[in-house]
């Protein structure tokens, strides 16, 4: 059995499935306060973080497995099972039921991290980066979207009619897949250890996954450092907004996220080098923009979630294509190398925003952006093609 093309429906099943899954992971932040009103202030440190640790052990647990089995199967399986832990999130009696839903919530959720390997393993080599860019703006649009639709559903009907109709949507998705995704030839499958064990040795040996990877770590550690922190900006004078309010800057940050397929594009034509360049340039600039006008003008706070979402997904595209072509057969742990790092750094990112707001105000938070997105525009500059390593 041949490695069937990418048609148009997949694609689209594909890019629906994306950003559908990696949605529920953030659809708890807008609840905070509702879910803090119920169970105590806990439940506002517990409930996002059981969700993201459940989302980067999910990275590195399950979406390696996609090198060694059917990833049709795989995406089906997690989304209904995600479906289920969506289920139990709902009907959470106390805090616990409810930490232990979302670290499952955050596992399954990492179906979201088959699509996009699954999408360029059956995309032409011409046009792998563009087929990855569109598949990746449905991924990073349901991380935009995911707070605002939440909170406004949420405000209507309660927390746990969000976490209900998440689990409808979640099945519906399961159907989307098993009407839409291709059936891949079988492959001798890799035992869990070795399988593991080879992520490792892909690090070890190919060089251009370490750049790519660290230079998309360091951004995206400046991202969390910004996003982390705007609520605490945006709520407190002189703008003094709500929490919905504070919700709508995703809305500007869908227009950032489509800039992807654009930068897909320019990858399959000019390479990925120029593109990290440029977007780890763009995420500098919005600092220097938030860091003159961020404190005083709304505009100035708007510019700078569009220069910072623009840098980051152009450049995250770029080094997502130029990581998939080094070894088609492992898509799925250079996925995780990517990813699992992306998610520490993030961490690491939010921590050191978090602090420097607390300790220095708004002009520390843009320090600590700049820095970081500095140190990836210089990996980038430095970054010279080399052989993988034997």
């Amino acid at each position: 059995m041949q490695t069937p093309h990418l048609t148009t429906r997949a694609r689209l099943g594909l890019t629906l499935i994306a950003g559908g899954a990696v949605a529920n992971i953030y659809y708890n932040q807008p609840l905070l306060a509702l879910l803090v009103s119920e169970f105590g202030a806990r439940a506002a440190v517990w409930v996002p973080t059981a969700c993201l640790i459940g989302y980067g052990l999910g990275i590195l647990g399950l979406v390696p497995l996609g090198d060694s089995l059917p990833r049709r199967s795989l995406i089906m399986g997690q989304l209904a099972a995600l479906s289920l832990a969506l289920l139990l999130a709902g009907a959470s009696p106390d805090l616990s039921a409810l930490a232990l839903a979302s670290l499952l919530i955050g596992f399954l959720a990492s179906a979201a991290q088959q699509a996009v390997p699954f999408a360029a393993e059956l995309a032409p080599d011409a046009s792998r980066g563009r087929i990855v860019g569109q598949v990746m703006t449905g991924l990073l649009t349901g991380i935009l979207l995911a707070r605002t639709v939440s909170g406004l559903f949420g405000a209507q009907f309660g927390w746990r009619a969000v976490f209900f109709a998440a689990s409808g949507v979640a099945i519906a998705m399961a159907g989307i897949a098993a009407a839409t995704l291709p059936r891949t030839p079988r492959t001798k499958p890799l035992r869990y250890r070795a399988l593991m064990l080879s992520i490792l040795y892909l690090v070890r040996t190919q060089p251009t996954l370490r750049t790519a990877t660290l230079s998309q770590a360091l951004l995206f550690a400046s991202f969390n450092a910004f996003w982390a922190t705007l609520a605490l900006l945006v709520e407190a004078p002189p703008f003094d907004l709500t929490a919905a309010g504070a919700g709508l800057f995703g809305v500007i940050g869908v227009a950032g996220a489509l800039v992807a397929p654009m930068s897909g594009r320019f990858t399959d034509r000019r390479g990925a080098r120029p593109v990290v360049v440029a977007g780890s340039l763009c995420v500098v600039a919005a600092f220097a923009v938030l860091w003159i006008w961020g404190g005083t003008s709304l505009v100035g706070v708007g510019v700078g979630v569009l220069l910072v979402d623009i840098g980051l997904n152009g450049a995250l595209i770029a080094n997502q294509t130029r990581a998939y072509a080094l070894v088609p057969g492992a898509r799925g742990r250079i996925n995780t190398v990517l990813f699992t790092a992306m998610f520490v750094f993030g961490a690491f990112g939010a921590y050191a925003g978090s602090r420097a707001f607390l300790a220095a105000g708004w002009p520390g938070v843009c320090a600590v952006g700049a820095v970081l997105s500095g140190l990836a525009f210089l990996v980038a500059v430095l970054d010279r093609p080399r052989p993988p390593a034997t």
